[in-house]
């Protein structure tokens, strides 16, 4: 059964509506389906006005545009307590203890499929969609979460921490159509935001220099930056403003006298406070073939019986990795990934696919 089948029937749905092209077709190819939409635009973060942020009312400004250019009505509501208590808080704990946490994920279970979800069955509705790129199928065994027609912009990386109950009132209208075509739909429909820029920021916080953000919150903790032979090149300005990996923004050169090549994050050393920075993006200590993760959540409802065999990505866009999960239980897994997997990142996320069915995943641990 594909999203198509599922829209046969006739539904009252609100659509997430955030300003952007996505959401705005989907919110129009329900329409034309012929069920009653209407939209919700939800404004999750209170902007500092004396930095001149205002990306919110920008968006809540499209919004209103799309939904009085597709006649539908459009419901505002703040949900700021809910993302600084179950999303942000929780961000910046992960990056107090120096890992990399992907807001996104948590803010999809938290956010768009909770608070949301909640409170558009609370306005009448039936059920939610939104303009995520993926795909739900249905049949006797419950919900399948599986990606999109279009493989540059799956979004089941950020879907995977999703439950059966939340996939049964949802809908991804852009499960089978590409970017460029939602794009056209838009120009034909004369809609002001057809040619909006792609939003790359932390989920409904926007573009900001990052950096400077977390200052606003982390304390600076400077130590040095070194190579793996202690050659110091220079200063961090707190291992918590780094990720494994990382390229930009190091602030360092080459060696007098050695190779001028890019330097990438290798390892974030606590006990002694020292960021060690390789040359070589393919470097030994950047590469590892076993990851250990936690909290590992299965969108069934079960684990499957291990070893496994099955494909996983630690990151939005990676192409799928062939691995083997060897343990699992209620707190965590371990993986084995064929080929050596670069960067991986504690704090991110592991997500796991059968063929085009995202499983679920779990939060790295650490690399092995």
């Amino acid at each position: 059964m594909t999203s198509k089948t599922r829209t046969t029937s006739h539904h009252r749905i609100i659509v997430g509506l955030s300003g952007g092209v996505d959401s705005a077709v989907a919110a129009h190819l329900l329409k034309e389906e012929g069920h009653e939409v209407e939209a919700l635009f939800m404004k999750n973060w209170e902007e500092d006005d004396e930095e001149g942020y205002c990306a919110a009312a920008e968006d809540l400004a499209d919004a209103r545009a799309v939904a009085e250019r597709l006649d539908i009505r459009l419901h505002t509501v703040n949900f700021a307590t809910e993302y600084w208590d179950h999303v942000f808080e929780y961000f910046l704990a992960e990056y107090r203890a120096l890992r990399t946490p992907n807001p996104d994920v948590l803010c999809n279970r938290e956010i768009k499929f909770a608070a949301f979800l909640d409170h558009a069955l609370g306005l009448g509705a039936e059920a939610i969609a939104t303009g995520h790129y993926a795909r739900l199928t249905r049949d006797e065994n419950g919900q399948h979460l599986r990606c999109c027609a279009d493989e540059g912009k799956d979004q089941t990386y950020f879907l995977h921490l999703l439950n059966q109950s939340q996939l049964a009132s949802a809908y991804f209208p852009l499960a089978d159509i590409t970017k460029p075509e939602v794009r056209r739909i838009a120009r034909d429909l004369g809609l002001a935001n057809a040619q909006k820029k792609d939003s790359t920021g932390i989920c409904f916080i926007g573009e900001r220099r990052f950096k400077d953000f977390l200052e606003r919150f982390l304390p600076r903790d400077p130590g040095p930056i070194e190579t793996p032979e202690g050659v110091q090149l220079g200063e961090h300005q707190g291992l918590a403003y780094y990720t494994i990996g990382q390229r930009q923004g190091l602030g360092i050169g080459g060696i007098a006298g050695g190779r001028e090549a890019p330097w990438y994050v290798a390892v974030k050393d606590v006990a002694q406070n020292r960021l060690v920075v390789v040359q070589d993006d393919a470097h030994p200590l950047l590469m590892s073939n076993e990851l250990h993760a936690l909290r590992p959540h299965w969108i069934s409802g079960q684990a499957p019986q291990t070893p496994y065999r099955c494909r996983a990505r630690l990151r939005h866009r990676q192409p799928l990795q062939p691995c083997t999960l060897l343990e699992v239980d209620a707190t965590g897994c371990r993986v084995g990934f064929d080929a050596p997997q670069r960067a991986i990142t504690p704090g991110q996320s592991v997500v796991f696919y059968d063929g085009d069915e995202c499983l679920g995943g779990a939060v790295i641990e650490r690399a092995v």
